[in-house]
């Protein structure tokens, strides 16, 4: 099952967002078409990283005649949420001040503040 601690590796972290972008359930074809144009590897090599998802919990594999289709079981924004939690909480030791800090000093251009600031002040945050 989904272990909330669970950080995927960067390899199935792009197989889970190519499903979540596709509407699913996705076909088996359609998910070997798509890595294709993104990073081109073994079919064999893209199965096993579906397989590993189904073991975790992320996607439900079921068969439809001779082959797959593949259904997301955790939501992107689930895992972005966290992550990200996951993340402030092992790098800044749960301080948003030090996560902010880190943000203003990372070269994030002054727009990208401003939008950060209005959407702490609309609430969207």
């Amino acid at each position: 099952m989904f272990d909330k601690k669970n950080r995927l590796p960067d390899a199935e972290l792009e197989v889970m967002q190519l499903l979540w972008r596709c509407e699913a359930p996705v076909a088996r074809a359609t998910v070997e078409e798509e890595m294709a144009k993104l990073r081109p590897m073994a079919q064999t090599t893209l199965l096993t990283l579906l397989t590993r998802l189904a073991d975790k919990g992320f996607v439900r594999i079921e068969k439809q005649g001779r082959s797959s289709v593949y259904t997301p079981l955790v939501a992107r924004e689930e895992y972005q949420a966290r992550q990200s939690k996951r993340f402030v909480d092992q790098l800044f030791g749960g301080s948003m001040s030090a996560f902010a800090s880190a943000l203003t000093a990372s070269g994030l251009s002054k727009e990208d503040l401003e939008e950060l600031r209005r959407m702490l002040e609309e609430g969207k945050l």
